[in-house]
Parts: structure tokens; sequence; C-alpha cells
């Protein structure tokens, strides 16, 4: 599992592409040769970059998923929706397609937020505003999610 850091502040070209900051790419470079899933977001107006093992391993849970069963089935088309395969080129920029860059509303300036094994990739402006908004009773999430959670991970009441 790749467990990343940081908040990066980059830009994206005319054609939509990225160059993934130094740093980053030192992260990821043991998976970089693997290729990357980039996917819409479920719960916010960003992008996910998988690296594909990540991807292949939650796959390995959705496809537990009876698709015989049809919330199950709806789950899956539209988590899966607009999933697009992505490598680097040989400069090491990523092309976000057009309909992903259009789900993300991303302009110029682009913000990759690491999230622990895949990277957000928002529109700046977009970002400012979810950071802005989550800080508002970020305590009151934090001790809800984490709250009774001890040091070896187990719950606690």
């Amino acid at each position: 599992m790749v467990n990343l850091i940081g908040t990066y502040e980059c830009k994206a070209d005319v054609k939509g592409r990225l160059m993934l900051p130094s740093t980053v790419k030192k992260q990821l470079s043991s998976v970089l040769q693997d290729g990357f899933v980039l996917k819409r977001s479920v719960f916010q107006p960003c992008l996910e970059l998988y690296p594909m093992g990540e991807w292949n391993q939650l796959m390995a849970k959705v496809n537990k998923l009876n698709r015989f069963v049809k919330k199950n089935n709806d789950f899956i088309r539209r988590f899966t929706a607009g999933v697009k395969v992505i490598e680097l080129d040989v400069s090491g920029r990523m092309l976000i397609p057009k309909d992903l860059h259009q789900f993300a509303g991303i302009k110029k300036e682009i913000v990759l937020s690491s999230s622990v094994n895949i990277i957000e990739i928002w529109d700046k402006d977009k970002y400012e505003k979810s950071i802005d908004e989550a800080t508002v009773d970020f305590a009151g999430l934090a001790e809800e999610v984490m709250g009774n959670v001890n040091e070896d991970g187990d719950v606690v009441s």
C-alpha cells in the first residue's frame, strides 16, 4: 500500500495536462510503471487518482458484490462511471480527460491532495472552499471518527 503525504499546487496546460510535482513522483516511484486509474469522487467535486495496485484491491472488494441485487449493480455502474486508465508521458505529465476535467470544474490552478493511498485532484478554488467548509466542525468530526479508536486500531467504548 502506498501512503502519500502532502498537498501541492500546480497548473494545467491548455491541453489539460498537468506535471506531477517531483515530490509526488518520488512517493509514487515504486508504482509509476504500473499506471493509474482516474475517476470521479463519490462525495466531492474532485477527481481521485489511484495507483493501479490500489485500484485493483478496491475492485476486488467491489467484485464481491452480488450483481443480481439491483442496488449493487447501480452502485458499480455509478462508481465506475468515467473511469480512465492514466499513464504519465515521458515528461512526467498526466492528461486529464475532458469529461473528468469538466466534472471537477478544473480550470488552470490545481491542487493535488494526498488522501492516504490516493491523490485527490481539485480545482484550486473548489479545494479551498471545501477545506474552509470542513473546518467549521472539524473537532467534532475528528472526535466522532477517531475518538473511539485506540492506538492498536481497535474500537473502544
